[in-house]
């Protein structure tokens, strides 16, 4: 294992953390409203417009069903037109993001769908507007599931930006390619190994305290 290969490693794992953090956040941030309105929009929603979640629900499906090396190629033209250049840890962000959403939308959609019906009558019949279920209902009683889906769609994009080191990403996964097979160094691959499960598991126990605490609250 050469001092190279070592002096790179702390920068390795930060650009995976970059990476798998603002991929999150914006799958976070785009992926449950999607989620509420797949669930709004569905039959008997809040919401109810069947046209526009058949084709919403079309369009997560299809990017679901891509596998993420194919995704990764075929969103290079437009990763180009919004980082400027298609390598790196800003490039990866791109399809990563992309790949998250709908994937962390279907489960957040599953948590809301979860939600008594009898609250959300309840609910409407007091009155409230779709904007106060949404926040005073929806939201607070899916939290738990959303959150543990979040963990989970945490723990899919490390190993997808791993992979994505297979086409010059950067991070933990570049480092494995570069020194580990390229160069036939079975340390460093197992070394990128165990660091990867690492992190996976103090995601999945972080992720797991925190649903644990949400669920005794409410």
């Amino acid at each position: 294992m050469s001092d190279l290969w070592l002096s790179e490693l702390a920068g390795a794992i930060r650009d995976t953390i970059v990476m798998v953090g603002v991929s999150a956040v914006i799958a976070a941030l785009a992926g449950i409203p999607l989620a509420l309105v797949l669930v709004g929009t569905t039959r008997g929603g809040i919401c109810e417009k069947r046209a526009v979640n058949s084709v919403l629900g079309a369009l997560v499906n299809a990017f679901r069903s891509t596998p993420f090396i194919i995704l990764l190629v075929a969103l290079l033209p437009l990763t180009r037109v919004l980082i400027g250049t298609t390598i790196g840890v800003w490039a990866a962000i791109v399809p990563l993001s992309i790949a998250a959403i709908p994937f962390f939308a279907r489960i957040a959609e599953v948590s809301l769908r979860e939600v008594d019906r009898g609250l959300i009558e309840a609910a409407q019949a007091m009155g409230a507007q779709r904007r106060h279920i949404v926040w005073h209902v929806l939201l607070p009683e899916a939290l738990p599931g959303i959150l543990g889906g979040f963990t989970i769609t945490v723990v899919a994009m490390i190993g997808s930006s791993a992979m994505a080191g297979a086409v010059g990403a950067g991070g933990l996964g570049d480092l494995a390619i570069r020194y580990g097979y390229q160069r036939f160094d079975t340390t460093v691959m197992v070394t990128v190994i165990v660091l990867l499960i690492v992190i996976v598991t103090a995601v999945q126990f972080v992720g797991d305290r925190f649903v644990r605490r949400l669920a005794q609250r409410t």
